[in-house]
């Protein structure tokens, strides 16, 4: 890769009105990237959206109304974002990664807590097993630091292990953990301490709402921000069955590079796929 350009760039802002109407949307029953995108298209805005979200259910044969969210929940979130020093961007902002913009329904809001300027910079992803072997979580923090003096930012999602690796050897140039939960929940409890670095060093990003703690279920959704965001994603010893492969997966769906650091042959961690 060449050297990376550090030059950010802005973006529009919506106002205090659309936000919420944004924020209402997205957190209503039923409706996700790919449907927001759809409604404000085809009502020309989220709060018309909204209006339009009971009759449509009910066309669609839907016996009860669709639970949409109220202004009071969306200004609770709000607040409650504020609170923790956290902001709500959305798509095309400042703030906002133009890699994740790019690929197939973006989110259109995500949190983010702490430097927005690394967002807009060029990103490498770095995903591995959570119980990645010591060889391997050391060429990992080599691989995070060479990135970091060239001017890359490192993303990962604050697992045990590799995640782990990665972020703490890029703290110092620039670092983005993507959360599955509240920007606000730690897991796994033991990187309390590293996340509340990243959030005042580094960046964090989520889709979910202050104080949400992820299931599992959350994970791949968090995995393919991790990839969109990014370049390319290089994975360190991954198992066959892991959530690293479905970043990797994702990451080949949305363009992407995709970089590979196979474990020992006699290690059965990083077990080899045969395809």
């Amino acid at each position: 890769m060449a050297r990376a350009s550090k030059e950010p760039k802005s973006g529009a802002r919506l106002d205090g009105r659309q936000r919420l109407a944004w924020l209402r949307l997205i957190r209503s029953e039923n409706v996700g990237p790919a449907t927001f995108r759809a409604l404000v298209n085809q009502f020309g805005g989220a709060e018309a959206a909204i209006e339009a979200l009971p009759a449509l259910s009910r066309r669609g044969g839907r016996a009860q109304d669709i639970r949409l969210s109220t202004m009071g929940e969306a200004e609770a979130e709000l607040e409650a974002a504020d609170r923790i020093g956290a902001h709500l961007v959305a798509v095309g902002e400042r703030g906002y990664p133009p890699s994740l913009a790019q690929v197939d329904a973006p989110p259109p809001l995500i949190y983010v807590k702490g430097r927005i300027e690394l967002a807009e910079m060029p990103i490498v992803a770095i995903v591995g097993a959570r119980n990645g072997s010591a060889v391997g979580q050391k060429f990992t923090r080599q691989i995070a630091s060479a990135l970091g003096l060239e001017g890359f930012v490192i993303a990962s999602g604050l697992a045990r292990g590799i995640d782990t690796a990665a972020h703490t050897a890029a703290l110092e140039h620039g670092t983005i953990a993507v959360v599955a939960g509240g920007i606000d929940i730690t897991y796994p409890p033991e990187n309390e301490a590293l996340q509340k670095a990243i959030g005042e060093r580094g960046l964090l990003i989520s889709e979910r709402s202050p104080g949400f703690s992820p299931r599992g279920k959350d994970f791949p959704r968090r995995n393919r921000l991790i990839s969109g965001i990014a370049l390319g994603v290089v994975v360190v010893e991954a198992a066959e069955r892991s959530g690293s492969l479905i970043t990797a997966r994702l990451a080949g769906e949305q363009g992407r590079e995709v970089f590979a650091v196979p474990g020992s042959p006699l290690d059965p961690r990083p077990a080899p796929t045969i395809s």
